[in-house]
């Protein structure tokens, strides 16, 4: 099982299904600010919806195609950050990650994704990793550039958000350019 231990108060766990209650706890009590960015809240209506998210989740794990881990600070979760599916034959993947409100600006995310990124390259030694950011999302685009993420292209209206598409950003990573 992936268990990522960032420091005292900070680690990263696998989403198993007694997370159920706490993931729609967390996605209630953020419901307005993670709307501005993620295409699938309002489908979220129920604790319960977890366990079949969540045995997708362990699937997709156990098929080694990636993961899903939530973010707990002091042994509360505030948020999770995955891979969307890994690329084998080229060696890459994709970062997706959200934290509650009341705990961004505390540098939590930029540790949580320095950790995973730090993970794919050491432990699953995979050449390339990428996030792609809504482009006026200003606090997640921060993270990939602090951590020294290329800065790729941009995909045109590349996601539906409820009543409109938006652009998405393209930052990349290569494993020689990880100084982690």
């Amino acid at each position: 099982m992936v268990t990522i231990k960032i420091d005292q108060d900070l680690q990263l766990h696998l989403l198993q299904i007694q997370d159920s209650v706490p993931l729609f706890q967390l996605v209630q009590a953020n419901r307005e600010h993670f709307r501005q960015w993620l295409p699938w809240v309002d489908s979220i209506i129920s604790p319960v919806q977890y366990h079949n998210i969540i045995s997708d989740w362990l699937k997709q794990y156990f098929d080694n195609n990636g993961f899903q881990l939530g973010i707990r600070y002091r042994h509360k979760l505030i948020g999770v950050i995955g891979l969307h599916s890994i690329d084998w034959f080229n060696k890459q993947t994709s970062i997706g990650y959200y934290l509650g409100e009341g705990y961004e600006g505390k540098g939590i995310m930029t540790k949580s994704v320095r950790a995973l990124v730090n993970y794919l390259f050491m432990h699953l030694h995979l050449h390339r990793v990428e996030i792609r950011c809504g482009i006026h999302n200003q606090k997640s685009r921060a993270i990939p550039k602090r951590l020294g993420f290329k800065e790729e292209g941009l995909i045109r209206e590349g996601e539906f958000l409820y009543d409109h598409y938006h652009d998405l950003v393209v930052y990349g990573l290569l494993s020689h350019e990880w100084h982690h």
